[in-house]
């Protein structure tokens, strides 16, 4: 639809008969009595979006906070507006009441924080200061839900509460908005893997802005599907939801493009100046100082990539980080070489015992390759001895055992061996020494390696060690365990001699390479003859 300026809307007018007028006057009487009016453009756009699930924003400025807002006032009635801490509400609670009051209610503070409509509508403002705080609205259906500057979240936290977005209501339909700059630092990688067909430049199949894509979420991993309708997935039925980004400018904006707001925003310092004044999803995503791989070198490796292993190349060996029940996944990666091989998944509750993962590692190796189970948790052993008793040549991976070694340059020495599995995997990706290591182009893959901290550690006796921050830490940071990261640097550290043979594995070994014990007594009764 083609946007007229104000000089060319008079001369429209002033074109109309008196009938027309008069039509015009009630329509707009109509419209002027409704509590939001969006701007013309993406905010209307996104009013109107058919999508369940909406990412809006992009650029400072282009009104995430007044379309938030106007949506409940538009088309819902049990609302749940959220920010990452409840101290960040006040433009909120400022816009709801500069709109909502008092023609369509009263807003009442305190510890309520809640907007009371007229009609009954009820909308509702708080913080998620703590990661488990989104504990505190399950179980109460909402029939809108919108995530102020969602980049602060944690992905747990918005898909946990999506799971309570329904209504009881006839004819009323739910969605849920994500307002967002692009995130800052470390935080809301998970946005560029649950938004990649808008966001993430390998994406296979990309979308255009407010184009629907439907999407349906298996053990806490989204799969794209072709669209609406239920999916059946591991004899369980899944309801498609659709997806959108709608980029949103501070030219969009006209309350704010003309007030020096640029101005500010120009003067920021990089990255920032272009995530807030461009948009930029990527721009953001700069290396956090201890990072321990390189972001670039992640894409490098993703990029060179094919769908297929090199040819006349043996499967070199199979890694996999072992979930029994829970939350988090089962993950089995195979090697050949340099390539590294896509991820075979399954939710814990699929894989429930050691029997169960040893049979998928089975059916994912080729050429009696070696294979590698992290044993770390406890959960690996059952599956280390059920290979080990197939004679398949397994090894147990222990983060905590003590390491060997030392930093390519010789400077440093390993504080275990999670820190030198996950330096040296590091080194095998540094294009400065002429990398060839192929990964896959997984979102969550990419997610999960950047997301290695380390620390330098002086040691007693001179010298220092490098020390590679704990799983909790990235599962807090991620919203999830960094399964696929574990899996690749196993994999990638499969030929160490650090590595240990499960016990019934080492007994057949050593019943393959010690002589029988042959009774001779016969022989010498007959000498003695």
């Amino acid at each position: 639809m083609q946007n007229l300026d104000l000089s060319q809307l008079e001369a429209v007018i002033a074109r109309l008969t008196g009938e027309e007028r008069k039509e015009l006057e009630r329509l707009a009487e109509a419209e002027l009595q409704k509590a939001f009016l969006p701007n013309p453009g993406p905010q209307t756009d996104a009013l109107h979006s058919e999508a369940d699930i909406l990412l809006y924003g992009g650029q400072a400025g282009g009104g995430k906070t007044a379309l938030e807002i106007g949506a409940w006032f538009e088309s819902h009635h049990n609302g749940l507006i959220l920010r990452r801490e409840a101290v960040q509400l006040d433009g909120l609670i400022e816009f709801c009441k500069s709109i909502g009051e008092p023609n369509h209610g009263r807003f009442v503070g305190g510890n309520e924080n809640v907007f009371k409509r007229n009609d009954g509508g009820r909308l509702k403002l708080a913080g998620l200061n703590q990661p488990d705080d989104w504990r505190k609205h399950a179980g109460n259906a909402k029939d809108y839900l919108a995530f102020d500057e969602a980049g602060e979240f944690l992905k747990e936290q918005v898909f946990s509460l999506i799971g309570w977005l329904r209504s009881t209501r006839e004819g009323q339909r739910c969605r849920v908005i994500l307002g967002s700059n692009p995130p800052r630092g470390g935080d809301g990688g998970w946005m560029l893997v649950e938004f990649a067909p808008w966001l993430d430049r390998l994406f296979h199949n990309p979308a255009a802005p407010g184009e629907l894509r439907w999407a349906i979420v298996v053990g806490g991993e989204t799969e794209w599907v072709d669209g609406p309708g239920t999916y059946e997935r591991g004899g369980e039925e899944y309801e498609a939801m659709s997806r959108t980004f709608i980029p949103a400018s501070l030219d969009d904006n006209p309350y704010l493009k003309d007030t020096g707001y640029r101005a500010k925003l120009q003067a920021l310092p990089e990255p920032l100046r272009s995530q807030l004044l461009y948009g930029s999803f990527t721009a953001g995503r700069q290396d956090h100082e201890w990072q321990v791989i390189p972001s670039e070198w992640i894409r490098l490796a993703q990029a060179r990539w094919s769908s297929s292993p090199p040819k006349g190349v043996q499967m070199s060996a199979v890694a996999a980080d072992v979930a029994q029940g829970g939350k988090d996944k089962t993950q089995i990666q195979p090697r050949y070489d340099w390539w590294y091989g896509q991820f075979t998944s399954f939710p814990g509750v699929d894989t429930p015992d050691g029997p169960a993962v040893a049979a998928e590692i089975v059916k994912v190796m080729r050429d009696r390759c070696r294979v590698v189970v992290d044993a770390g948790g406890g959960y690996g052993g059952d599956t280390l001895t059920q290979l080990a008793h197939a004679d398949i040549d397994c090894y147990a991976f222990k983060g905590a055992a003590s390491a060997t070694g030392a930093s390519r340059n010789g400077l440093f020495r390993f504080h275990n061996l999670r820190a030198q599995a996950v330096w040296q995997l590091r080194e095998a990706l540094d294009p400065e020494y002429g990398s060839e290591m192929a990964l896959p182009p997984d979102p969550e893959l990419a997610e999960d390696l950047a997301a290695y901290r380390y620390e330098i550690k002086k040691v007693e006796r001179g010298g220092h060690k490098i020390l590679v921050g704990p799983k909790e830490e990235m599962r807090e940071r991620l919203g999830r365990s960094p399964d696929k990261g574990d899996t690749t640097v196993m994999l990638n550290a499969s030929h160490l001699n650090l590595l240990v043979r499960p016990k019934a594995a080492q007994d057949r070994r050593d019943a393959r390479h010690t002589k029988p014990v042959v009774n001779l007594g016969h022989a010498h009764m007959k000498r003695r003859r």
